[in-house]
């Protein structure tokens, strides 16, 4: 009895840390309403995400009022830190989560967000060749309001395929180790693996240019990146509502963490500009000439 009890004031006092989050979160997202924002990242908080993207979503929603109340992300590991959980439980949005392990379905099932809201959940590695059925097969073709992508690897290639959603919002990963011109994403492979592909563990995913080239052909704007320089935000030209439109070098935000190994698996802690200088000869694909060619 005694340890039932335990239990249940742990439960209680998690529930109240929980909606102490939100709660914190949705005062914040009231003050990005009330003051003006001229970059956004002055709007950045953190709930769930990793960084403060929770903070510039929720702002992004705001100005864009997108008419769809649905988002798609994948790349959510287990979904515990994840760019929509707060659009999910603060606004009560409606979604789709999906990511290559095979017991995604298993936890998110086992975690009341799972019946107390509305989400879809899907353990699939998605590719170029598979996203646009995972998305009519889950309900999510069409005008959804918010995209997020971050597979480690084909972000850009994947997007590209998509035809079928028409997001509002997107948010891509993008790799600052590319710097702010070079135009290049890792050659396609459906089954990428950042790791294996080179031992720095720094090859991977899609550069600010190459994404941004990619958003001027589907019609969206690049309107910004997170201040932790990983994610960038595009909106539809159609819906960008006063925001302020940037080029990629205007955007772009160099990364500082340190996400490089050596080729025994150990951490090298590389910064900066040496980071790319470690990338000397690896082969990338350059998305404006269509060719592949080595980092000079």
């Amino acid at each position: 009895m005694e340890v039932y009890r335990l239990r249940h004031r742990i439960a209680a006092v998690q529930k109240n840390l929980l909606e102490n989050r939100i709660l914190t979160g949705q005062l914040a997202a009231r003050m990005n309403q009330m003051v003006p924002v001229g970059n956004i990242h002055e709007a950045e908080f953190k709930v769930f995400s990793q960084y403060g993207d929770d903070g510039i979503i929720s702002y992004l929603v705001d100005r864009v009022a997108p008419a769809s109340r649905r988002f798609v992300e994948f790349g959510v590991e287990d979904y515990s830190e994840s760019n929509t959980r707060y659009l999910l439980l603060a606004r009560n949005w409606s979604g789709l989560v999906m990511d290559g392990r095979p017991d995604l379905e298993r936890l998110v099932r086992s975690d009341p967000i799972f019946r107390l809201h509305d989400l879809k959940v899907r353990s699939a590695f998605v590719t170029a060749e598979n996203i646009n059925e995972l998305l009519v097969e889950a309900g999510f073709d069409g005008d959804i309001g918010l995209l997020s992508i971050d597979v480690d690897g084909n972000d850009y290639w994947i997007w590209g395929a998509i035809q079928v959603a028409r997001p509002a919002i997107v948010v891509c990963e993008f790799n600052s180790v590319f710097g702010a011109s070079n135009p290049w994403t890792v050659p396609y492979d459906p089954r990428f693996d950042r790791t294996r592909y080179h031992f720095s563990n720094l090859v991977y995913g899609a550069s600010i240019t190459s994404l941004c080239d990619l958003a001027q052909e589907k019609t969206y704007a690049f309107v910004g990146c997170n201040s932790a320089g990983n994610n960038a935000y595009f909106v539809r030209r159609d819906q960008t509502n006063g925001l302020r439109l940037l080029s990629p070098e205007q955007g772009y935000v160099e990364s500082k963490f340190s996400e490089s190994r050596n080729p025994q698996g150990g951490w090298t802690y590389l910064k900066g500009p040496h980071r790319i200088e470690s990338l000397r000869g690896v082969e990338v694909f350059n998305t404006r000439s269509g060719r592949t060619e080595k980092i000079p």
